[in-house]
């Protein structure tokens, strides 16, 4: 349990010393950091981790949908299933790259664009796990209409209506997507990524002040050559606060048949054939103040609140292509036989195999503990959660249609249509493997992913000690608050050493299952490593370790391994009393935790025995051409 003496005091003011950073730098991190929430009273579930708090409480007993809530669900997933089987071919989708007409009326008409607004707007009013469940079902069948569907309801304007949108607004749009009109998204820019600070988009107050005048272009918006109005961020005029100019960024609902709104071009990928993305560029866009969502310059955190819960759709679709993937391994090294055995009885495919179901069994349990948690509370902090839950199941779905492509050899890198052609089951794992690759990379790539949880990861050490370190403060202020943070690390500190509280796991009915508990143990034994490790690096490095990436990274990785194995014991426990499935549930339990506490072992080794100055530099070499000669012999 937490106690108070080792809650991190609220530290007021700037967190972060700034002073050695350039203009560019310290603009993008004071703006971000503008647009944070306050984390919770007792900080997350996975941000605990870090300070050595496994609260394996909160995740037993396993949160598991109401009898009511399963059953809103089940009749919706069981007519998108049935209409996803009789009127939509995704390998029809991916060769022509569009999505028929009325595919796209029908998933409208059923609801699909309108998933989780409330019935008041139009909407179906199902819950954040029914909606994963549905992009689970979606990521089993197509990529193309999972993007569709996920892109317009997870990040584009009905999510951020939800969280952030007044009741005129509400009034205004949602009752569209509940007739079957599409949305997007629109942030990033041909020369902007994932800094803010440098978006180019503005929008400019008309002199009456009852509109913003917008121009810019932005890039890889997807949906947005199908969209009837999309969620615009751009840069507003500068605001002073306490004497320093800072940069506003606003969000926009723009309608896109707003003179002045233009589809440049569509882009086109190495997956997702029928992916509607594309470049719009805004040229003198007149849009009214009642537009604004959240305010003027709260449009970061818009985008920043919408992304966490936007995010979980991709791991939810990711389960879905990992559970089919599981599906075509079991019938084919089943029934494929190889040296007069099936293939499946071979050491070195079964091992691929146990992994596969190993892993799929860990994205759902991350996945849809975390879509609970929205359930419970519409403002629950998942920040750390749902980016875990991203970073991971992405990062495993890749992994596991990768083997399942090595599994099925040749026909797996064959075509559905040419399989088909030569008379065979035309099981498209090829598609599966190009339209899986972008998951690691959009709605955040798994290099941002590590460094946002790096960042979060750190806050309540922040929170204590920064202000001790920032050069830009008197002298007297640091100073006191480096007495307030001694006195917190000298009551914290040894009770990461203490190893009586790594047997204490919370009491449930029939108690935890030993195979379970003792992983469970382990969960809490190496969070207090992990803190100990954490605090560690930050005496040794100091404000630098911000700039050690690679070493933060491994800090990242070892939290959301603690996840996985704390989620998916947690789910196991819960099943023990399931007919007819008592034991498999704890094998797969016990095959993710052991997998993750393998891992675990190397990421704390390399903590301390790594190559990361020799690889930077190189890396720097490789930039300045010292190693060009490498080169020669291409075309």
């Amino acid at each position: 349990m937490k106690t108070t003496d080792t809650k991190p005091m609220d530290n007021q003011g700037p967190a972060i010393d700034t002073s050695k950073m350039n203009a560019g730098q310290r603009a993008a991190l004071e703006l971000t950091e503008a647009a944070r929430d306050a984390e919770t009273e007792a900080g997350s579930f996975t941000q605990n981790l870090f300070m050595g708090e496994c609260d394996v409480e909160r995740l037993l007993p396993y949160p598991r949908q109401t009898h009511e809530d399963q059953d809103q669900g089940d009749a919706f997933i069981q007519r998108l299933e049935r209409f996803l089987r009789e009127k939509a071919d995704p390998d029809e989708i991916d060769r022509t790259g569009e999505v028929p007409d009325d595919v796209i009326k029908g998933l409208g008409d059923m609801g699909t664009f309108a998933i989780k607004i409330h019935p008041q707007y139009g909407g179906l009013g199902l819950s954040q796990t029914n909606y994963c469940r549905a992009a689970t079902l979606l990521g089993s069948y197509c990529g193309n209409l999972t993007a569709l569907i996920s892109a317009h309801q997870s990040i584009g304007v009905p999510q951020p209506l939800m969280l952030f949108g007044t009741e005129e607004q509400k009034k205004k749009f949602l009752p569209r997507f509940g007739k079957g009109e599409i949305s997007a998204f629109a942030l990033t820019e041909p020369g902007v990524g994932s800094d803010p600070a440098a978006m180019s988009t503005r929008a400019e107050p008309t002199e009456d002040g009852k509109h913003f005048v917008i121009n810019g272009e932005k890039l890889w918006c997807t949906n947005g050559t199908k969209a009837g109005v999309i969620v615009v961020m751009a840069r507003t005029p500068d605001r002073e606060i306490k004497g320093r100019k800072r940069k506003q960024i606003t969000a926009f609902i723009v309608e896109m048949n707003t003179p002045g709104v233009e589809i440049v071009r569509r882009c086109r990928f190495m997956g997702l054939k029928a992916l509607y993305n594309g470049v719009v560029k805004f040229t003198d866009v007149k849009v009214p103040v009642e537009n604004i969502i959240a305010g003027e310059g709260c449009g970061l955190k818009v985008a920043l609140s919408t992304l966490n819960t936007g995010r979980l759709t991709l791991p939810a679709a990711c389960t879905g292509m990992a559970k089919k993937c599981l599906q075509t391994v079991r019938e084919w090294t089943r029934d494929r036989v190889q040296w007069g055995a099936a293939i499946g009885k071979h050491a070195a495919v079964a091992d691929k195999i146990a992994k596969i179901a190993a892993k799929t069994f860990a994205m759902e349990a991350m996945t849809l503990y975390t879509a609970s948690l929205v359930d419970k509370d519409k403002q629950a902090d998942i920040r750390l959660e749902a980016a875990m839950c991203k970073m991971w199941g992405t990062e495993k779905a890749w992994e596991i249609v990768d083997e399942t492509m090595q599994i099925r050899g040749g026909r797996g890198y064959e075509t559905a249509q040419s399989l088909k052609e030569r008379g065979e089951e035309p099981i498209a794992v090829e598609r599966w493997m190009r339209d899986c690759r972008i998951n690691t990379i959009f709605e955040g790539s798994s290099e941002i992913m590590r460094l946002f949880i790096a960042r979060e990861a750190l806050d309540p050490h922040l929170k204590v000690a920064a202000a001790a370190l920032n050069t830009q403060l008197p002298i007297t202020e640091r100073a006191a608050s480096a007495w307030k943070a001694g006195l917190f690390y000298a009551r914290w500190y040894p009770r990461q050493w203490l190893a009586f509280l790594d047997g204490r796991l919370p009491k449930i009915q029939g108690g935890i299952h030993p195979k379970l508990a003792k992983h469970l143990k382990y969960a809490k034994k190496t969070a207090r490593k992990l803190s100990r490790s954490l605090f560690h690096a930050m005496a040794i490095y100091g404000p630098k370790l911000e700039r050690r990436q690679v070493l933060l990274s491994r800090f990242v990785e070892i939290g959301t391994e603690l996840f996985a194995i704390t989620a998916t014991c947690s789910r196991a426990q819960s099943m023990l009393g399931d007919a007819n499935r008592d034991k498999e549930p704890l094998a797969l339990a016990d095959c993710v935790a052991k997998e993750s506490r393998f891992k675990v072992k190397e990421l704390f080794r390399a903590l301390t025995s790594n190559n990361d100055k020799q690889n930077y530099r190189l890396a720097q070499d490789v930039l300045e051409g010292k190693n060009e000669w490498l080169e020669k012999g291409i075309i």
